[in-house]
């Protein structure tokens, strides 16, 4: 399916502050190509055009007296799982089919202050715990560049909205990769902030209100980094720092191609190393090993035990015993011990180049055990959960991650992880930005 190329959220919102559109306008236009776009695609399962039009009414006229927001009438959505207040919010549970949010989410909240027109909510699994999104409420998300293949998971419909040219500006979330993974499969933009930089108030269970789970982060996602940072300002807790670098002149990468854990298949890699070497044409340092990583293979399982503790919320994981409080704290002080590690790595480094997934977008599968699920690599079925070793270099240390396009191989894209010290978010989405130009991708 051939995707289309739509404004970006801020080009969009100088079009309407130079009067050349209107909110209202913007909006229309954004609801057509979902009610043209959607149908296959799947992506936005929460409609709320009624009041989005009412909201660009409410914008154009703040814009008239002079009060509008940076994002002055963009038209967007949001991943299923944020509350907005008189919506349905599901998480692709059954049980919570009726739940309807009373308040905003912050993040939404934010948003709005700012100018956005929020048009509805994109497509999850079930409990947000699957790299593709298919639930029994709303059905599958398919892929836009191939409708056979998923497109990636939890946000899966927030990437497949963006890449389909419906909206401009998504808002995910990511603990496994929930939002780099659908990028990545996408070929779009998305930041896993550092920990705790956003807040999630208001991204909870269905009907909860509980603390912010360990790992877990929400995050913008955009087809410009522009975007992204712009974004990521708006909702940000605490104002995060520029970006320590405009090219790539002198910058110390990073990559790391290899894992002890797991593979990524030959065109992942080749593409990883044609974004090297645009790198290092620019005047970039590439190093291949470094001393002083953390034990990767100790890490990825302390990782996935962590992860499964806060996916199972306060429910004990079904295949061990709960977790006492002496081993929590003994996880969190190993976890510590990692963040310190990689605090002293950039010292020496400015980025790392990683794979997100070790391979373009797979088919759609009706196996929801991953453990038993498996994919094809090199030629070669592969167990499918070790491709989590990826993600957790990022995710277990609370390290900020850009997902962006580097190439393609069989009309589907190919991203990778441009992933910066704490707090350093904005370096993470410039050189990403950058690097993409480079490519011209």
């Amino acid at each position: 399916m051939a995707l289309h190329s739509e404004p970006s959220a801020i080009a969009l919102a100088g079009q309407i502050t130079r009067g050349e559109l209107s909110a209202l306008e913007a909006c229309d236009a954004a609801i057509a190509r979902i009610e043209r776009t959607d149908g296959p695609i799947n992506a936005v399962v929460v409609r709320d055009f009624d009041r989005a039009r009412e909201q660009a009414k409410a914008r154009d006229t703040l814009r008239a007296v002079g009060t509008a927001g940076p994002l002055n009438g963009v038209p967007m959505t949001v991943k299923e799982s944020y509350n907005i207040a008189g919506l349905r919010t599901t998480w692709g549970f059954e049980h919570a089919r009726d739940f309807v949010a009373p308040d905003d989410a912050r993040t939404v909240a934010r948003l709005k202050a700012a100018g956005a027109v929020i048009l509805g909510k994109t497509n999850v699994p079930v409990a947000l715990a699957d790299v593709q999104s298919n639930n029994p409420i709303y059905g599958r998300t398919k892929n836009p560049h191939d409708l056979t293949r998923s497109p990636g998971g939890s946000s899966g419909g927030s990437a497949a909205a963006l890449a389909s040219g419906m909206v401009p500006l998504e808002f995910g979330s990511d603990i496994g990769g929930s939002i780099r993974t659908p990028c990545h499969f996408c070929g779009v933009m998305g930041l896993k902030p550092t920990y705790s930089a956003i807040s999630s108030e208001g991204h909870y269970f269905p009907g909860t209100q509980g603390a912010d789970p360990p790992l877990a982060m929400t995050g913008p996602m955009a087809r410009t980094a522009e975007d992204l940072a712009l974004a990521l300002d708006l909702v940000s807790r605490t104002t995060l720092a520029p970006s320590r670098h405009t090219s790539f002149a002198g910058v110390r990468i990073l990559v790391m191609e290899t894992h002890p854990m797991t593979i990524a298949d030959a065109a992942i890699l080749g593409a990883i190393r044609n974004a090297c070497d645009a790198a290092a044409n620019a005047g970039a340092i590439i190093s291949h090993q470094a001393d002083g990583l953390p034990d990767l293979e100790k890490m990825q399982a302390d990782y996935w035990r962590m992860l499964q503790i806060a996916m199972a919320g306060r429910m004990p994981p079904t295949d061990r015993p709960a977790a006492t409080v002496p081993e929590w704290f003994a996880m969190l002080d190993d976890q510590a011990a990692d963040q310190r590690a990689f605090d002293r790595l950039f010292d020496r480094f400015d980025l790392i180049f990683a794979p997100v997934f070790g391979t373009t977008a797979f088919p759609h599968t009706d196996e929801m055990d991953l453990m038993a699920r498996t994919l094809t690599i090199n030629g070669n079925e592969v167990p499918f959960v070790p491709q989590f070793a990826w993600i957790g270099l990022a995710t277990y240390p609370g390290l900020p991650s850009c997902a962006v396009p580097i190439g393609a191989a069989g009309g589907l894209p190919i991203g990778m992880q441009v992933i910066a010290r704490h707090w350093a978010d904005h370096t993470a989405i410039a050189m990403a930005g950058t690097l993409r130009r480079l490519l011209a991708y």
